[in-house]
Parts: C-alpha cells; structure tokens; sequence
C-alpha cells in the first residue's frame, strides 16, 4: 500500500509544481506567460494578458465602443499587478494535502483501516477545495465590481459606464467586461438591483453614489492556460487514487454511501464492485504515464475515468 502513497505524493507534488511561485528577492525569474484573449461571436474586446504565477503583471485591453466607432485603450499601471485569489487558494489546498501525506514515511504503519479512511478524508477533502476554487468563481454583485481594487489599476483610469473582471473558470483565464449607462433620477424605469453573479446580463441594475446605473452591453473573452488544465487533471487523478486506497482496505464499503464520502463529487466516488487487481494496477501504470507525457493524461482521462474536468 506504501507504493500506492508514493504515487499518490508524486502526482499531487506535480499538480503543485504548475503553480510555480517566485522565490522572495527572485520574483523576475518566474516565467511570463502571454495570453491573447478572444471570442468566436465578437471583436468588441481584444486584449493580451500576462500570467507570471498567480499574478497578472501586465494587460493590455482594447474595448470598441457599442454604437460607436471609438476605440478605448487600457493597460495596467507599472506600479500595479493584480493576484489571481482562486489560483493562490487552489494551490494552498494542494500543498495542504501533501502535508497532510508527507506524515506519514516509509517506516510508518497504520494501525486501522479506519485511520486510512481518516487520512484519504482528509486529503479528498483538501482536493476537493482546490478543485471547487477553479471551477467556481465567486459571485459578486455589480456594486461590489464597481468598487473593486482592479477598476484602480489602468492607465489611463477606466471611465465611469465601463466595468472589468477577471476569473479563472476550470482550464480558462475570462475576462468580463460591462458597459453601462445612467438611468435618469425621474425614470419611470422599475428598478430592481442585481444579486451576486459570476455574469451579469445586460439590463442588470444596481446604485451606487446615489446614481443609478444599468447594464447596457456585455463582452466575455478567454484564454485556455494549459497548466491549468494539467493541474485539474491531476486533481482527478489524485482523487481516484485516493478513493482506491480507502477500497483496499474496506472493500466493503465500495459504492456505499456515507459520511467519508461527503462534499467528494460523485464521478469521482463511485467505484465498480468489479475492479480487479489488474485494473487498480492499470491505474498506476498510466498515472505514472501522465506524470511525463500531456497527450496520455487527456487520453487516459477520457478513457479510464469518463468525467468532466
């Protein structure tokens, strides 16, 4: 089983070797990742993004006015670099879980299987978060976006009827953009303020300053960033192997709900009664073939775990 724990290690200390963080005092020898951001159905927002671990250091955003010819220009100041928080927190969760690993050496014996199911809760559950922060970005209301930090951080400064976010959204680096317009203070407008969203739609409403604004127009371009792709499925990966280890010593429990499996996503829960010992061999043959090669962790993925990244 130790062998199983050392695959386990080397595939999460992978998913976290792709969040590469800058030594204190050695920031610049982290590697610079250029992006161009686009869609398939617009070209009201083009733009070039620079990732520099989970920092966007530099942007430079072209914004084509709706109903107009105008061509508005934005790049982050010098001074100015804006933290990806989902990026910082996944990878917080992922060396937790290697903690959480690194406990237990070579020489050490587990005393119950219930001490292993104890430690795979554990672990799932850090992996789980790390996955969670990727796939779901926050919800914020349109008030909230107004007054964020990032709207301080162009050159020149971003007009008042313009709005941007940035988020990670599983595998892709998205970049929203509002357009808005001033509703007369005699409007005969119903006015119903915005919740929290990850998109808000054109016609969205909300105040702030005493003024009321509403969403005119709304532009969403994205980039695929493929070491984050990476990292998620090594996510599942991990996931199942842990799964694996908690079978092993209580094949009874396979397919069973119960309190170990709570907050663990089902495709990643659900095991077959059927597996055998080739199989569970054949899960480790191709993760330590995914440890090296990118095409065979797409294929295997696909094949042998049939889920959604």
């Amino acid at each position: 089983m130790f062998a199983s724990f050392v695959l386990l290690q080397d595939v999460l200390k992978e998913a976290s070797r792709r969040f590469s963080m800058p030594t204190p005092g050695l920031e610049s020898q982290l590697k610079q990742e250029n992006f161009i951001l686009g869609s398939s159905t617009m070209d009201q927002v083009k733009g070039v993004l620079t990732l520099q671990g989970d920092a966007l250091t530099q942007t430079d955003i072209n914004l084509k006015v709706a109903k107009s010819s105008q061509v508005l220009h934005f790049q982050f100041r010098e001074d100015k670099q804006w933290k990806l928080q989902q990026i910082q927190d996944a990878r917080n969760h992922v060396n937790q879980a290697l903690q959480l690993l690194s406990s237990r050496d070579e020489s050490y014996h587990f005393k119950t299987g219930a001490e292993v199911n104890k430690l795979m809760d554990a672990v799932m559950l850090q992996l789980t978060r790390a996955r969670n922060r990727l796939t779901t970005p926050a919800s914020l209301t349109l008030p909230e976006l107004a007054t964020s930090g990032l709207m301080k951080m162009f050159t020149p400064p971003m007009p008042g009827d313009v709005m941007v976010n940035f988020y990670i959204n599983l595998s892709k680096l998205c970049l929203t953009v509002y357009q808005l317009h001033v509703l007369p203070p005699n409007t005969t407008k119903n006015f119903k303020p915005a919740g929290s969203s990850v998109l808000h739609n054109p016609g969205a409403m909300f105040e702030l300053n005493n003024n009321r604004f509403e969403v005119s127009h709304v532009h969403k371009v994205e980039c695929v960033v493929p070491w984050l792709n990476d990292t998620l499925v090594f996510f599942t990966i991990s996931l199942q192997l842990c799964q694996q280890l908690k079978d092993k010593v209580n094949p009874n429990i396979r397919n069973t709900p119960g309190p170990t499996n709570s907050g663990i996503p089902p495709h990643i829960a659900r095991v077959s009664k059927q597996k055998t010992k080739a199989e569970d061999g054949d899960i480790h043959a191709n993760a330590m073939l995914m440890l090296s090669d990118s095409e065979a962790r797409s294929n295997f993925l696909k094949k042998r775990f049939m889920c959604k990244l």
